[in-house]
């Protein structure tokens, strides 16, 4: 089947109350599943960290899990935060997962932490990670690691010394760049990459981004015409009604993370509803609602369609946010499924 604009998922697999991990990656597992049966591009998992709705903090790990229930689909990371990690690892465990699924496997990078300040010092206190100041340094290192080639290391003494991140690459992961900033979109530029803008977090500052993305872009052998992704959170019923019942848990969660309150698993539909409003919360809904696509099938295909085509994107990677009702199974996620189907139905060529 395929999908004009062509579609992907990006997914932080969700956990929502009475929802233990192992389940919640069971649901993704399953989604993937579907969204690959349906002719979906890629599959990303986010990288987060110590948030109680959100079991994607190893990538790498649920990658592999992925790659090995799916056929076609590319999977990848969406993305890995690079400061938390020293180059090299992130180099060696993007080879061995394009040496397990080969002609599959992107690395999506990016430049935030990914979690709170508190987190953040407890990654940099743990183990080898990258200076965040050397974050255009290191992403060219990982290209250089990862190249069937290696990279070469000069040491103090004058003396050159070979690195590889597997010792007999025939195909490299491909590597995209992450981000939500002018920053992002220059570096992306730069060194001729495919870049990815964040628009399911922010949404702000769109239009300037691709421009300079565009405007400034480098050819390189691998890619040498720019390529772009935009994210979208989406959530599509058989019903309008359906669909905004099932994307108010995912709203009033990021509605807590925006007003910087105790996150917790999120929301059953029930518990959503039923739960008392208040007018900070409701201001930041509505601001957020206006960037998400909710709805019916035709309405929501619309809008995905006119999107892409406003800012001339070559794929958009849908989060299916959808919620679920008290009596789903817990391991299973129909109403993000249902996203799925829908959009795969009303927009296949």
């Amino acid at each position: 089947m395929s999908l004009t604009p062509r579609l992907s998922v990006l997914d932080l697999v969700p956990v929502r109350s009475g929802q233990s991990s192992a389940e919640a990656v069971a649901s993704s597992v399953a989604l993937a599943q579907a969204a690959d049966r349906l002719g979906f591009t890629r599959y990303w998992f986010a990288e987060h960290h110590n948030m109680p709705s959100v079991a994607s903090t190893t990538p790498p790990v649920l990658i592999a899990a992925t790659a090995a229930r799916t056929e076609r689909i590319r999977v990848g990371s969406g993305g890995v935060m690079l400061p938390n990690h020293a180059p090299l690892v992130v180099a060696e465990q993007f080879a061995a997962l394009e040496a397990l699924a080969p002609g599959r496997i992107d690395l999506g990078i990016g430049r935030a932490p990914g979690s709170d300040p508190v987190i953040t010092q407890l990654l940099r206190m743990s183990g080898p990670t990258s200076d965040v100041d050397r974050f255009p340094d290191h992403v060219a290192d990982i290209l250089g690691l990862l190249s069937p080639d290696g990279a070469m290391l000069r040491l103090t003494s004058g003396r050159e010394y070979p690195i590889q991140a597997t010792p007999a690459a025939t195909a490299v992961p491909e590597l995209w760049l992450l981000g939500s900033s002018d920053y992002s979109a220059r570096l992306a530029a730069e060194l001729g990459l495919p870049y990815v803008f964040a628009n399911h977090f922010s949404g702000e500052g769109l239009e300037q981004a691709l421009e300079l993305y565009r405007s400034g872009y480098r050819p390189s052998e691998r890619h040498p015409s720019p390529r772009t992704i935009l994210t979208l959170n989406a959530v599509v019923a058989d019903t309008a009604g359906e669909a905004e019942a099932r994307a108010l848990p995912q709203l009033r969660a990021m509605a807590r993370l925006r007003l910087n309150r105790p996150m917790r698993p999120l929301e059953t539909v029930e518990e959503a509803q039923a739960a008392p409003r208040d007018s900070d919360s409701d201001d930041v809904i509505a601001r957020m609602r206006a960037r998400w696509v909710i709805g019916g099938a035709d309405a929501a295909a619309s809008a995905v369609r006119t999107l892409a085509e406003r800012h001339d994107i070559d794929e958009v990677m849908l989060a299916p946010v959808a919620g679920a009702h008290a009596d789903e199974p817990a391991d299973a996620s129909p109403g993000r499924v249902r996203t799925l189907e829908l959009l795969a139905e009303r927009l296949s060529a």
